[in-house]
């Protein structure tokens, strides 16, 4: 929404509302569009969020106000937001693909009344168009109010306070370097929607993006750090050496996220230029242990028995690494979980996360489970229940696959789990520890989600022995070792992938 802000005709002012930096009710959002006099509203979402989009959209549009809604999941089905698939209509207008040479017409249809139902980048003979990313707009992140998108809890910044530090303000930026995806994993959408060859921004324009980031962070006295959504951000491997060796020259560090595959972090020489670039963490789709299941989704590109290695090499150089894992898969049995979690105990203290394969519209995979008969709820993003399955695995009963799920998170995210990993890297520095304690108890949050303000009390008192370790550590050695105005730099996780 950064970028489109930015391509919107300059004579119209927008306004930007993330909904997990802002919640508001269907109603208290139609307030506030009514009270900013909003001519038009813009809803992206992705297939696990439609539900609540359309709910959102039919609720402005009762009041009158024009929406246009697109993303992945309104490309795939787009009769669907239009009311064409015999189900009500939750939009005005479709933007289909890729939205950069769109929005712009949008916006001037739609001022000028003349709003259209469907809208796509085509070329003079009506093919589709990718958007060149060559001549990429200026994002003014330096005038730019991100105020909502502070990520520092209330609750750390007397610690921050106690360092004597100069950021009280968090802010995880999103950056892309390219766009597009060769890999064609069957259960994912992207090479769908951005396609199978990779388009790339100039090194310059990003190197150039994060210089204009870390001088705001200096002015404002706040730390930024950057995610770069690119679905792999090292899909080609040269190119992206080339990007880390001029943010390195142009001293445009800037600690940052991002996500690669486990076969492209063989190379040393990258995960150097990671670590000396400011990569702090990795996140790495390994879907499985099992070469079978990987087959089943074409991802054979991913080998099992490199995973260690990895993961070992990106902890040498103090990057942790999201792991990603998929239950329910066809070769997956009874014992997926604690088989899986018996691997990620050997390796470093990371961050994993699960999830059962979920088949999103139009991939491979909901093709195939659909001729197979498979769908137990073709549209289960209708009425979507989180780490519910909406397809009978072949190896395991539905509510098999939730019970590995959910073990897996329990193992993984416990209290006695957490002291573990804090032990197995005792010997870091203790702002490295600081990091991991706090991704750990907002990781935990993805599949146990804290209720206000009790539901935290109950997280930091199942974890009070580990938090009690690591802040007696901060304020006796550190205290004792560090320069008073030495920064904190707390990682606290990172945005969603897109369907994957």
């Amino acid at each position: 929404m950064f970028l489109l802000q930015s391509l919107t005709p300059p004579q119209h002012e927008v306004l930007l509302i993330d909904g997990n930096t802002q919640p508001m009710t269907d109603a208290e959002l139609v307030r506030y569009t009514l009270d900013k006099k909003i001519g038009l509203v813009g809803i992206g979402a992705m297939t696990r969020m439609i539900a609540k989009a359309y709910r959102a959209a039919d609720a402005l549009r009762a009041a009158g106000v024009p929406v246009v809604m697109g993303g992945p999941h309104v490309t795939e089905v787009p009769g669907e937001a239009l009311g064409r698939d015999g189900g009500p209509r939750h939009a005005d207008a479709v933007a289909l693909g890729e939205a950069d040479e769109t929005w712009p017409r949008i916006v001037e249809d739609a001022a000028a009344g003349r709003l259209r139902e469907t809208y796509a980048p085509t070329d003079a003979f009506g093919q589709e168009r990718k958007p060149s990313l060559d001549n990429y707009p200026e994002i003014p992140w330096e005038s730019m109010d991100l105020d909502q998108f502070n990520r520092m809890p209330g609750f750390l910044r007397p610690v921050v306070r106690r360092f004597q530090s100069t950021w009280e303000t968090f802010h995880i930026i999103p950056i892309e370097s390219g766009r597009g995806c060769p890999y064609g994993c069957d259960f994912c959408t992207v090479t769908g929607f951005f396609g199978d060859s990779i388009r790339y921004r100039s090194n310059q324009s990003i190197v150039d993006e994060m210089l204009r980031l870390k001088a705001r962070a200096q002015r404002t006295r706040g730390k930024i750090a950057v995610f770069f959504v690119d679905d792999n951000f090292a899909i080609n491997v040269k190119r992206t050496k080339a990007l880390l060796r001029e943010i390195i020259a142009a001293g445009a560090q800037l600690s940052w996220v991002g996500q690669i595959s486990a076969n492209l972090l063989r190379d040393e020489e990258l995960v150097d230029l990671i670590a000396e670039s400011g990569g702090k963490w990795i996140f790495i789709g390994m879907e499985s242990l099992d070469p079978a299941n990987l087959a089943s989704v074409s991802k054979t590109f991913n080998k099992p028995g490199e995973y260690e290695a990895v993961l070992n090499r990106l902890a040498r150089r103090h990057i942790y690494a999201i792991t990603s894992f998929i239950f329910g898969l066809d070769n997956d049995s009874p014992g997926v979980a604690e088989r899986t979690l018996n691997q990620i105990r050997n390796w470093p203290p990371g961050l994993p996360v699960f999830g059962q394969i979920t088949p999103f519209p139009a991939t491979p995979l909901y093709e195939r489970l659909a001729s197979e008969g498979r769908l137990t709820r073709p549209k289960h993003w209708l009425e979507f229940a989180p780490f519910q399955m909406a397809h009978t695995p072949l190896k395991m009963s539905i509510p098999e696959v939730q019970a590995e799920v959910r073990h897996a998170w329990l193992s993984s995210y416990s209290p006695a789990a957490t002291a573990r990993a804090l032990e197995a890297i005792a010997d870091e520095p203790i702002p490295y520890k600081i990091s991991h304690l706090v991704a750990r108890i907002f990781f935990r949050g993805i599949y146990f989600p804290p209720k206000g303000a009790w539901g935290w009390v109950k997280v930091i008192a199942q974890n009070w022995a580990s938090l009690f370790r690591i802040f007696k550590e901060s304020f006796t050695k550190w205290n004792g070792t560090a320069p008073q105005n030495m920064p904190i730099e707390f990682e606290t996780g990172v945005g969603a992938p897109k369907n994957t």
